[in-house]
């Protein structure tokens, strides 16, 4: 999804915005067996978001996780493009039409210049439907993947 300009510096996020964004991604976890990653990179040339997003899934191989309900919130700053991409377990549960839900409201924040709220409105509409449909099962349940933000190119 192409989203509307903002501005921001080079490092994107401050420290503090850093941390609101990895307290988030915690705090959705700690309800649910499901995984939540955060992908930000500069630009996303010649391909689409969605496509960028399932390559960078696939590269982080978060497709092995147990119940296969990890999702990933993609940025690309410089190009303002963004996309939500889930695995086929949480996929079958929530269907196309919530990805965009979760998009529309992320992409409302960045249109007001705040990114870290968005990615973090984002994080918290992921992590509740996780919870519904993978919810935290204390015997069972570990961090399949790490909750930091990965920054690429």
């Amino acid at each position: 999804m192409n989203i509307f300009p903002w501005k921001k510096n080079a490092d994107f996020f401050n420290e503090e915005e850093k941390q609101q964004i990895v307290n988030a991604i915690k705090a959705a976890e700690e309800r649910t067996s499901g995984e939540i990653r955060l992908y930000i990179e500069s630009h996303c040339k010649y391909m689409d978001a969605v496509d960028r997003a399932k390559e960078i899934f696939a590269e982080f191989q978060m497709f092995k996780t147990k119940e296969r309900n990890a999702t990933l919130i993609y940025v690309a700053m410089k190009d303002h493009q963004v996309a939500v991409f889930g695995d086929e377990g949480i996929h079958q549960k929530v269907g196309q039409e919530y990805w965009k839900k979760v998009l529309a409201k992320m992409v409302e924040e960045f249109k007001q210049n705040h990114l870290a709220d968005g990615v973090c409105a984002a994080i918290q509409e992921l992590g509740e439907a996780l919870h519904t449909y993978f919810p935290y099962e204390s015997s069972t349940d570990k961090n399949e993947l790490p909750d930091e933000i990965i920054f690429g190119r």
